[in-house]
């Protein structure tokens, strides 16, 4: 694994958080409400806030504190820089499973960055996962993780 950042973010306590790029009606106003109760309660949230409504949540988390662990599916040659004083205060980490040569992500890296959070999470909590789509297909291998939002 490659990382930019406090990798003692790591040891705690983490909550994943990930949603399907398309959402019914009243989910966002949920996870935006999860959203600040974690920033709120200085709870560690990984995700690779990559779908629009991980993105927003991501926003939101940025607006605290506590500590956020970004996993990209693609190399961290392109790290925003917007997240350098985050990363420079100890608060953000930026892992990846990806060389710096892996400059684009796609379905499958996806996947498998989705599968590295379930792995290094304490908890998943699933926005939404589109019916019969790759995140339901993962939610299923890891039952005893998944909350549903």
């Amino acid at each position: 694994m490659y990382s930019v950042g406090n990798e003692e973010l790591l040891m705690l306590h983490k909550i994943a958080f990930l949603c399907s790029r398309k959402v019914p009606d009243g989910v966002a106003a949920k996870a935006r409400r999860w959203a600040d109760e974690q920033r709120e309660q200085g709870r560690c949230v990984i995700s690779g806030y990559h779908s629009p409504l991980e993105k927003e949540v991501f926003c939101r988390l940025l607006l605290g504190a506590q500590p956020i662990i970004v996993a990209m599916a693609q190399g961290l040659r392109r790290i925003d820089p917007e997240w350098e004083r985050h990363i420079s205060a100890g608060r953000l980490l930026v892992i990846s499973r990806y060389a710096e040569s892996v400059t684009h992500p796609c379905e499958s890296k996806c996947y498998q960055r989705n599968r590295m959070m379930m792995d290094l999470a304490d908890q998943a909590v699933i926005a939404h996962a589109s019916p019969g789509g790759k995140l339901e297909l993962l939610c299923a291998t890891y039952p005893d993780k998944v909350i549903l939002l």
